[in-house]
């Protein structure tokens, strides 16, 4: 599995603060949330580098999660604020792969770090090929050990 926090071309920085439901009777954070700020992250990473999901959906494509890992490292609590730090570590003719570490935004801690593999389908929910113009805007943001991140934050 490639590196989740490898050095990237673009890194997507987004910034949420834990909120009550998040968090189990204990007030941490319940281990499922970490895949939804991952969501969160990858969603702005692809608004801010192609389109919205909802633009692209409209052209015909949909891209399904076919896996995702989470390694958790530490509990985040009711009202941290976190950082997700998403970076696109594969695109091939048929999926995109994106790595997240999610931090503590104050204190820097990593709390978990986690990768997603999505597929896009076709309408009968077979995989098919990205659209040329999709992957070609994504191949250049592809993860390699050594480049340099150029991160936009958002959120707050």
């Amino acid at each position: 599995m490639p590196n989740p926090i490898a050095p990237a071309p673009y890194e997507q920085v987004t910034n949420v603060r834990v909120r009550y439901s998040e968090t189990d009777r204990m007030g941490v954070v319940y281990h499922a949330n970490y895949l939804v700020w991952c969501e969160i992250g990858r969603t702005d990473f692809i608004r801010n580098t192609l389109e919205s999901y909802a633009e692209l959906e409209q052209q015909g494509v949909m891209l399904a999660v076919s896996e995702a890992t989470v390694r958790y490292l530490r509990g985040a609590r009711y009202d941290d604020p976190v950082e997700i730090r998403t970076r696109l570590l594969d695109v091939r003719s048929r999926m995109m792969r994106f790595g997240y570490e999610i931090l503590h935004a104050e204190r820097r801690e990593r709390l978990a770090v986690a990768s997603t593999t999505l597929v896009r389908l076709d309408g009968s929910g077979r995989p098919a090929a990205l659209p040329a113009g999709v992957r070609d805007a994504l191949l250049p943001l592809v993860a390699e050990e050594g480049s340099l991140a150029r991160s936009r934050p958002t959120g707050g």
